[in-house]
Order: structure tokens, then C-alpha cells, then sequence
């Protein structure tokens, strides 16, 4: 049964889980696509049910500072509790997709076999699959495994208090720092913020990752709102500036790489690690210690190079924490 709903008259429930707060009559299906109202009971549509599975690069999360190099066995269901018009992941985001059932024991058996040492859970949104990764990242902690969120960060407080008990890593998708544009995407602004603010001071490993759209989030002074922000938090939380490409149900033409650079130089005014994704120039996928200067991973692609960490994720020059390793 799912967890964090309530009932109201006449086999009504108020779901409590994201700030949509869906509202449903007996039959109805929540915003997300995974809830369901079944007579008066909150009806889980996508426990166990798995749309995607394979062994990624931990880079592809992306995360650039937790296990760098190393592989994670990523997992994805259906459903989203967003609505971005250019979604990469849309056919399993936006709507009901053929699945395969899997329980949490199995799941993490699956990890085990196939030698990954963690588990994502990615490719659509986490939070909307909720009792299903609380199970699996508990089980997964006690096998000694960690377990990394990609996620747009759109949960309640509670629910995220109790499931980051067993994450270990997150990155947040930041898709915008303006409120008007975080409600046209379904989404609220000052729930991702409290979310990532949450996140950091539970001493969890946070990443940002932010999509530059073009007319959407590539406004000069808002991004700039951003990285202050990110930089009030803590300077060294790696910031993601990824490019997007025409897809789903937008065409708009790709993110000009003027406009990525102007933006990453930009954010490497308030914050000492700042990425370029989808650009495949390793001048800006690379890890410089901000202390010494010294690069101490090299990327091309997913090809990486961190002779310059020891094993506890230091630089070996000047000793300098830049690195989580679990």
C-alpha cells in the first residue's frame, strides 16, 4: 500500500507525497501516472515494475565526485510528477510503458551478480516510485551497496527525510531559477530548492544538474540567481551545465555552445566545480583541484583518467578533499 496519503469523505484521498497533492475520486489516477485511488485506498500502479535496466557509468548520473570511474546498475519505472515538453525520457516519463516485475530482494541480487557496487535509480522520476526504492535502498544498505537518486527534487519534507536515511548520493535536476517557469513544467521552485537544502545538510553527496533551454532556462541574471544560491550552500557542489537537443514536444533548435560557455563561465565566478554536458569537450568535463590547480580526472566521454585522486579521494599534490568515495 502506498504510504503518504489521506482519506477524505466519500472514498476520496488526498495524496501527500509531491506538492501536486492530487485530489482523487475512487478510480482516478494521479498526476504522476503511478497513484491510483482504489476504493479509498491509495493503489500503487508501478511497485516492482521496471521500464529500464542496465549498468551505466556512475558519470552518466551525472555524478563527476562520488566513485568516480566506476560502474552502477541504473533502474527506472514510468510516470513522472513533471510535465517538461522536452523530455528525454518521455516514453516512460509521460506515459504507462511496458514493464518487467521485479522485487526490491531481486533487485538488489541483480546488482550483486552483476558486480556494481551501488544502485541509481534514474531515467524517470524516483520519487514518484517511492515505497518501491525505500524498500530497495534499506535492503541494498544492509548488502553494504549505496544508492544514488536522479531526480527533479518535487517531493515533500517527510518523505524525503525518511527515504535520504538510505541514499547516499543525489543529483537534482534544477530545470530553472524562476517560479513562473517551474509552474508552466509542473513544478514548484521552492520545493527543488528545499530539496537540494535538505540534502546537503544531511551530508548526503548532492550534484546539480541544469538543462539550458533556449527561451526556457538560458536568461543570464536568473542563472546567475542560481549559482549565488548553490555557491550559499556549499561552493564545491558540482554544478552541470547540460546542452539540450530538440525532443519530445519541443522544437526550439539545440543550446549553441556560446551560450553553454557564457554560462559556465559565469558559474565558475561562485563555485570551484562547473561541468559542460552534452558538449563532449573534455576541457570542460575535467576535474581541476581549486586548490593547487592540479587535473586530477580527466574525461573524454566516459573514458576517465583519476590518477590524480588517492584512494580517498583526495588530490594527490595538495591533499585536497574532491572526491566521495563510498
Amino acid at each position: 500500500m502506498a504510504l503518504y496519503f489521506t482519506s477524505l469523505s466519500d472514498e476520496k484521498i488526498k495524496c501527500e507525497l509531491c506538492p501536486h497533492h492530487c485530489v482523487l475520486e475512487n478510480g482516478q489516477i494521479g498526476f504522476c501516472l503511478t497513484r491510483k485511488n482504489k476504493e479509498g485506498i491509495m493503489e500503487l500502479l508501478n511497485y516492482g515494475q521496471i521500464t529500464s535496466i542496465c549498468v551505466d557509468p556512475i558519470e552518466k548520473k551525472p555524478l563527476f565526485h562520488f566513485n568516480p570511474g566506476e560502474k552502477i546498475l541504473s533502474v527506472g519505472t514510468f510516470g513522472c510528477n513533471m510535465k517538461c515538453a522536452f523530455c528525454q525520457n518521455w516514453e516512460i516519463s509521460q506515459q504507462p510503458a511496458p514493464t518487467r516485475r521485479v522485487l526490491p530482494e531481486q533487485l538488489v541480487s541483480i546488482a550483486l551478480e552483476r558486480g556494481s557496487r551501488g544502485i541509481a535509480y534514474t531515467y524517470n522520476e524516483p520519487f514518484v516510485w517511492f515505497e518501491f526504492v525505500l524498500d530497495t535502498s534499506r535492503i541494498a544498505s544492509k548488502e553494504g551497496l549505496y544508492n544514488v537518486l536522479v531526480t527533479n527534487g518535487l517531493v515533500e519534507e517527510d518523505p524525503l527525510s525518511l527515504l535520504i536515511q538510505s541514499i547516499h548520493a543525489i543529483n537534482v535536476d534544477l530545470k530553472a531559477f524562476e517560479e513562473e517557469t517551474y509552474r508552466r513544467l509542473g513544478g514548484d521552485l521552492n520545493t527543488v530548492k528545499r530539496t537540494i537544502k535538505v540534502a546537503v545538510e544531511a551530508g548526503i553527496h548532492v550534484e546539480i544538474t541544469t538543462l539550458i533551454v533556449p527561451g526556457i532556462s538560458d536568461d543570464m541574471e536568473h542563472l546567475e540567481e542560481e549559482f549565488k544560491w548553490l555557491a550559499s550552500l556549499d561552493k564545491s557542489l558540482p554544478l552541470h551545465l547540460s546542452r539540450y537537443f530538440p525532443n519530445y514536444r519541443m522544437s526550439n533548435p539545440a543550446t549553441s555552445n556560446s551560450k553553454l560557455i557564457e554560462a559556465y563561465n559565469l558559474a565558475r565566478q561562485y563555485l570551484d566545480y562547473v561541468y559542460i554536458g552534452n558538449l563532449w569537450d573534455s576541457n570542460y568535463e575535467s576535474t581541476v583541484c581549486p586548490s593547487c590547480g592540479t587535473l586530477v580526472v580527466r574525461r573524454d566521454r566516459y573514458e576517465i583518467q583519476n590518477e590524480g585522486l588517492d584512494r580517498e579521494g583526495r588530490c594527490k599534490k595538495c591533499g585536497k578533499k574532491i572526491a566521495k568515495v563510498f
